[in-house]
């Protein structure tokens, strides 16, 4: 059993009511509809919401593959959360033949992940090569201080500015801009602030 120490969601640890439960199971909810054929979930964690995409989406998906750094983290996803559909794999994402390694994509889910990588220009050029042209990469972060400026979680490299997070997807062919205020993801409204965005990118 993994201990729950604050840096990944694991639902059979935490109270339904639990605001970082829900504010990650709304996400994997917000990407169904653009959840197609090959599917990246990447650092899946536990693997809940690769098994949700999985069990969601299964007409839509041709499979689903969930990653993480952590190997007991992916052993657990494999006992917990299997599906017929699903896969779940040891990887880094810096990993610079991480492309060759996994292939091709025609959906990329990555949430909360780009906040606890060092070189988040490398990541989003590795996101861009797997994703296959005309495909969609649903990304979020919370935002904070900005790249290379300390920040308070101790789990986090560090935590872009809402305009750094709209900069890096200017790769892609269109790209909508989203905001999440607990469970609710929507276009920014007037005097909210919105801890997190969430991207949708179609190469």
């Amino acid at each position: 059993m993994l201990q729950l120490t604050g840096e990944r969601v694991i639902p059979e640890l935490m109270k339904p009511t639990n605001g970082m439960l829900l504010e990650h199971i709304a996400r994997y909810y917000f990407s169904f509809p653009y959840v197609k054929g090959r599917v990246l979930d990447i650092a899946c964690g536990s693997g809940y919401g690769t098994h949700m995409v999985a069990k969601a989406c299964k007409k839509e998906v041709k499979g689903v593959i969930g990653v993480d750094l952590d190997p007991q983290t992916v052993e657990y996803a494999r006992k917990t959360y299997y599906h017929p559909l699903t896969e779940y794999r040891v990887v880094d994402a810096l990993d610079p033949e991480l492309p060759q390694k996994l292939g091709c994509f025609d959906t990329i889910l990555s949430f909360e992940t780009i906040e606890h990588l060092q070189d988040d220009r490398l990541f989003m050029r590795h996101l861009h090569e797997m994703l296959a042209p005309g495909g969609t990469l649903v990304l979020s972060t919370p935002f904070g201080r900005g790249r290379g400026k300390p920040c308070k979680c101790p789990f986090h490299v560090h935590q872009l500015t809402p305009e750094e997070f709209a900069a890096l997807f200017g790769g892609f062919r269109e790209t909508e801009i989203y905001y999440q205020r607990g469970v609710t993801i929507e276009p920014p409204r007037e005097g909210l602030k919105y801890p997190l965005g969430v991207a949708v990118c179609q190469k």
